[in-house]
């Protein structure tokens, strides 16, 4: 059974910059792309960034030129490198294989954007 524990999220003001990490269990991790979800209040989970398992990423155009998706295939952690954040970044992040996620999530960071 595959786990996914994501951590990194926080309180911050607008401009500023966080990491988020993802640690999933399980050999799946190597094999498969990975990607960020989030999910705001009152609205639908979407996709944030992918990365395969050799390193292709694609991002939302939300999410271009500010946030940057990479993996460490030995440590099966993907992380989220997220500068110049706004006040609608503010959501529960996730992360999940894709393009198929699997049907247990994680528990999810929180990011706060606000001044």
């Amino acid at each position: 059974q595959v786990q996914l524990v994501e951590s990194g999220g926080g309180l911050v003001q607008p401009g500023r910059s966080l990491r988020l990490s993802c640690v999933a269990s399980g050999s799946i991790f190597k094999s498969n792309a990975m990607g960020w979800y989030r999910q705001s209040p009152g609205k639908q989970r979407e996709l944030v960034a992918t990365i395969t398992n050799i390193g292709v990423t694609t991002y939302a155009t939300s999410a271009k030129g500010r946030f940057t998706i990479s993996r460490d295939n030995a440590k099966n952690t993907v992380y989220l490198q997220m500068n110049s954040l706004k006040p609608e970044d503010t959501a529960v992040y996730y992360c999940n294989t894709w393009p198929r996620p699997r049907n247990t999530w994680g528990q999810g960071t929180l990011v706060t954007v606000s001044s």
